[in-house]
């Protein structure tokens, strides 16, 4: 049996819902702080409890807005001069990184500016999960523990004995994953391939690979828009394509990917509880992390792997 009495989790505003859950899986209550705001717009945080020479596991994705970033970093500064042990911060969605190398010039490399900031705030361990680019790991000079959402959604679609099952990737950059799960599920492969006139808009797409009475999933690390999915959806079906679901770790669904998802061809999408859903959506399902998290945070603490939970 672990001995977690000297371990202490505290949570970020906005991941209140998956911290909670965390501590549960764990048997141990959710850490006490608080947040002051003040009228110019500025907040301050502090812990309502000692946290002198406890391991320090702060939960905090930092999706927009930034201020879920801020509020992590000045968590970590807090628990530092408070003489904690160690802090990890937990990270489920690792905002900004898909800025992960200059891909234009004169362009800021966002990733590797919030894994400094993360260090200069004095953090000793990285949990986080489906990081866009897995490189981004180097970035950091610490532990990194990279987990891989995966874990709990494959075993759904395992779950609805799909038969003629074909893994879809919605772009050339995703192959790699979705090769991945189609030799998990022994499937066939197929391949969306893409091209962007701007930023979140795609101007055409063909599909690489037979899809013609097969039962298609699409998997990808993250679902913003929803254009590429839904472009995607609509065209497998054409094709022939039996029905179609999308799998993604992080649903970040900004603008209009609520209606565009509720329009489109797709059958179901499946995310994560990474971040938290703005609003409901009947094609929309929801499958919790907290259980990976809080059996990750034990093995940390107990010092065994992680990686034999990995499916993929």
């Amino acid at each position: 049996m672990s001995d977690l009495s000297e371990v202490k989790i505290f949570t970020g505003e906005n991941s209140k819902y998956i911290a909670e859950n965390i501590v549960k899986s764990l048997d141990l209550n959710l850490g006490k702080k608080t947040l002051l705001h003040f009228s110019d717009g500025e907040f301050a945080t502090a812990y309502d409890e000692t946290v002198r020479g406890d391991h320090v596991f702060i939960v905090q994705s930092t999706f927009p807005p930034s201020d879920n970033l801020m509020e992590l970093l000045m968590m970590i500064d807090a628990a530092k001069r408070a003489s904690a042990y160690k802090v990890c911060a937990v990270i489920p969605y690792f905002g900004f990184a898909r800025q992960d190398r200059k891909d234009r010039p004169r362009v800021a490399i966002g990733a590797k500016l919030v894994a400094n900031l993360l260090r200069a705030a004095g953090v000793d361990r990285i949990m986080t999960m489906d990081l866009h680019a897995d490189q981004i790991q180097g970035f950091f000079d610490i532990p990194v523990d990279h987990l891989y959402g995966s874990t709990v959604l494959a075993p759904y679609i395992r779950s609805l004995k799909l038969e003629n099952l074909a893994i879809a990737s919605p772009d050339i950059g995703g192959s790699k994953r979705a090769n991945s799960w189609a030799k998990f599920f022994d499937s066939g492969l197929v391949i969306c391939h893409k091209t962007r006139e701007r930023p979140n808009e795609v101007a055409d797409m063909k599909v690489i690979g037979d899809v013609k009475g097969k039962n298609v999933v699409i998997v990808d690390d993250m679902i913003d828009t929803a254009g590429t999915i839904c472009k995607a959806a609509g065209i497998l079906k054409s094709k022939g394509a039996l029905s179609v679901r999308a799998v993604a770790t992080h649903a970040v669904l900004s603008g209009a990917a609520y209606q565009r998802i509720e329009e489109s061809e797709l059958d179901e999408v499946v995310f994560t509880d990474s971040i938290p859903l703005k609003q409901t959506c009947p094609k929309i399902k929801v499958i919790s992390v907290a259980d990976m998290f809080a059996e990750t945070i034990r093995n940390v603490v107990d010092h065994k792997s992680i990686s034999d939970h990995f499916i993929l």
